[in-house]
């Protein structure tokens, strides 16, 4: 037969303990206080967050990137006010992105080929443009007036001509802010005005959505981009692109600066003395043969511009130097802006 065990010195009761145990009443409970509501954070094993803060602040710069460059091409298109701005980039799932989408939405789909290069489909995203925008765009790309119908319909496939040319430039850009990180291969293949119909991942599928907020004529819309994120893997996984470790790789050589500044100045430009501008009658000027003189009217001590290229950059006094003509510089002038160009 065992021993009873001896009680460790923390079993060992108090003579209040033992009374009470006596008496029929069991021991007080001791009362555990907690120090304010304890911090549960929500996780998905099946669906992890992605997006940390680093990655956030990159791809918050790289869509700003997008909003400034579709900024300007709206306005260039319209010729009107067109005020863009980020709104949010989030990762949330392709189920509450459709959600997230009016009835009648206006939703061009985009196919993602495989890596591999090949005629596949892989992943499908997806721009929609609101409907206070897209009808805004048909008028003014249509030739309307500063006035936009908001119509409560879908658009016709005439009216879905016209706004398809946002969304391929929104395409477009999608590629070039990403191409840096991930080859992206992008091509616009369809169009639902009904989220529900929408399938171009799965429901529980997690997503990329970036929202921006377009401000016009006294209105306002949303623009939405959802990009799959398994096809947005490489980036969340690489801590930097592979055109950034090239960038690494190629940094600069000690000796090489010196090497570059020496071809640098060994390159030769055309410079040029540039009289100022005079006129001269079409008859004096039918009248021109080899060996004749004009009369320009300029004083002999002008100023002239020296050219470097095709700019004005320094102000010089012509003189000559032996049997050579030459020019002294004076001054340092700004250079030239260079002509703006429309892009019609």
């Amino acid at each position: 037969m065992s021993t009873p065990r001896a009680p460790r010195t923390s079993e060992q009761l108090s003579q209040t303990d033992i009374d009470r145990l006596m008496l029929g009443t069991p021991p007080e409970q001791p009362v555990i206080q907690h120090r304010g509501t304890p911090d549960v954070q929500v996780y998905d094993f099946r669906r992890p967050h992605r997006v940390s803060r680093d990655r956030l602040r990159t791809l918050e710069a790289m869509y700003g990137r997008l909003v400034k460059s579709l900024e300007g091409w709206l306005m260039g298109r319209v010729r009107g006010v067109v005020d863009l701005h980020l709104v949010s980039v989030e990762q949330i799932s392709f189920g509450e992105y459709v959600l997230s989408l009016p009835a009648s939405c206006n939703s061009f789909i985009l196919d993602i080929k495989d890596q591999g290069g090949d005629d596949a489909v892989g992943e499908q995203a997806v721009v929609d443009i609101g409907r206070e925008l897209a009808f805004f765009l048909v008028d003014r790309l249509f030739g309307g007036g500063s006035d936009s119908t908001i119509l409560d319909r879908a658009l016709t496939p005439i009216e879905r001509l016209a706004v398809r040319v946002v969304a391929e430039r929104i395409m477009s850009l999608v590629h070039e802010i990403w191409e840096d990180h991930i080859e992206l291969d992008l091509n616009l293949t369809g169009f639902e005005s009904i989220p529900e119909i929408i399938q171009a991942a799965a429901r529980e599928a997690p997503v990329l959505v970036t929202n921006i907020d377009a401000s016009f004529a006294g209105t306002s819309s949303l623009i939405s981009v959802c990009l799959p994120l398994s096809v947005l893997e490489k980036f969340f996984v690489q801590g930097t692109s592979s055109k950034a470790m090239q960038h690494v790789a190629r940094r600069e050589l000690p000796g090489q600066r010196v090497v570059t500044e020496n071809a640098l100045r060994r390159t030769r430009i055309e410079v040029a003395a540039r009289l100022p501008e005079f006129r001269l009658s079409m008859r004096d000027i039918a009248g021109l043969t080899a060996g004749s003189m004009l009369s320009t009217g300029i004083p002999v001590d002008t100023n002239v511009q020296l050219l470097v290229g095709d700019q004005p950059r320094f102000t010089s006094a012509p003189g000559r130097v032996g049997r050579k003509l030459a020019v002294r510089v004076l001054d340092t002038l700004s250079a030239a802006p260079l002509p703006a160009t429309l892009d019609e």
